[in-house]
């Protein structure tokens, strides 16, 4: 893990054994990433990611194993897509106390044979602590193929109190509390709005009373799936901007909802964050 830090930033730690997503988060000395306080999905690459900060699913698939399209031997995209666990070749590393910006490669290989490219840049502005992301997929394979993408930002929930709540435009009346659905936890997905999407998660008592401020582009993640556990020992909460709706690879086909891109064709990303 590289420490990436900044003026007024958190402290986040870049993963170069899995694509340069973060791993811990750390504000004044608290690490507000779950660690072990997550669910296991029997999948090592996802045990990994899902105790960090935030991880990336895609691009050949997104959500949970669904079969491979035409596959003789019947196998599955693993759970999330093939993101997890490629290794990141970094191209650019410059960090001051006043800005900071880092730069890779991540070459893929995807679950049905095909490749793509994930090109990654992290900036962060250190005057306001905004921690902002920017990614392109390219096909790199030789024919076209659909292509997914969702963040995953996963919050330990041992840090929350009854006084934090979800507030954003895209949420009924605004916003509620944290302990949203039944118990122990649930999932819900809701279009995003256009342009640039925010919401935020807060106030946390125990880093200070600080908030924890997402915003997203929509243009290519026009949804926003949330996410919570508290099935012992998972104590977690997941914001997670993603590409598509909230149901099966089939049903979005059919409606004609999959993003294709041909060999050489690319799409991009968008996110930024801060914690203040």
């Amino acid at each position: 893990m590289r420490e990436f830090k900044a003026g007024k930033s958190p402290a986040i730690f870049l993963d170069e054994t899995s694509v340069f997503d973060i791993g811990a988060c750390v504000v004044d000395g608290i690490n507000i990433a779950p660690g072990r306080a997550i669910p296991d999905d029997g999948d090592a690459r996802i045990d990994h990611s899902l105790e960090g900060f935030l991880f990336t699913c895609g691009p050949d698939h997104i959500r949970h194993p669904e079969p491979i399209e035409n596959d003789a031997a019947g196998r599955t995209y693993p759970l999330h897509g093939s993101f997890s666990s490629h290794p990141a070749e970094i191209t650019t590393w410059e960090v001051s106390d006043d800005n900071a910006h880092a730069a890779v490669r991540v070459p893929l290989t995807l679950a049905d044979g095909g490749t793509a490219l994930l090109e990654r840049q992290w900036r962060i502005d250190g005057a306001t602590g905004i921690v902002s992301l920017e990614d392109r997929v390219t096909n790199t394979s030789d024919t076209a193929r659909p292509v997914f993408h969702m963040y995953h930002m996963n919050v330990g929930a041992r840090l929350f109190d009854d006084g934090v709540r979800l507030q954003g435009a895209m949420f009924e009346d605004g916003g509620f509390g944290w302990r949203f659905g039944e118990e122990p936890g649930g999932v819900f997905c809701v279009p995003a709005g256009e342009g640039w999407a925010e919401m935020t998660l807060g106030p946390i008592a125990a880093i200070g009373g600080r908030t924890l401020k997402v915003a997203f582009h929509t243009e290519t993640l026009p949804y926003l799936q949330m996410w919570r556990n508290q099935q012992a020992p998972a104590h977690v909460m997941g914001i997670e901007p993603v590409s598509h709706r909230w149901v099966g690879r089939a049903e979005l086909e059919a409606a004609g909802e999959f993003h294709m891109l041909n060999p050489g064709e690319f799409r991009t990303y968008g996110l930024r964050f801060s914690i203040l």
